[in-house]
């Protein structure tokens, strides 16, 4: 697995998204979570957290588990153990741009000091 200074490896475009990002990090904090507590956190209507959910759910990431039917209803929500460890991969990723800018920045501010 290769990357760029911009997109090292393990980088997730499908997760860095920003709704989905979002999706997983709270996903990741849980074993499972409700439809309802998911769309009410995330300010999202039904039809957007489906979508972003169907996304997810067609790359491996989550898993919906649905109950019930009708008004009873219930949908459940959690991260895939793919889904577990692309996200981990994904913000070590993201901690490598930080900290590789972080590193630079200093780095050239100390050379232009000491020319």
């Amino acid at each position: 697995m290769s990357g760029t200074p911009a997109q090292p490896p393990g980088f997730n475009e499908l997760i860095h998204a920003p709704t989905r990002l979002s999706l997983m990090s709270l996903l990741s904090a849980s074993n499972w979570m409700e439809f309802g507590l998911l769309r009410d956190t995330m300010e999202l209507t039904d039809s957007a957290l489906s979508k972003q959910l169907g996304t997810l759910e067609d790359a491996g990431l989550v898993q919906l588990q649905r109950d019930g039917v009708g008004r009873g209803k219930r949908v459940r929500v959690r991260l895939t153990p793919q889904g577990r460890q692309a996200f981990d991969v994904h913000v070590g990723a993201l901690r490598a741009i930080v900290e590789r800018s972080a590193t630079n920045v200093w780095d050239r501010a100390h050379q232009d000091e000491t020319a």
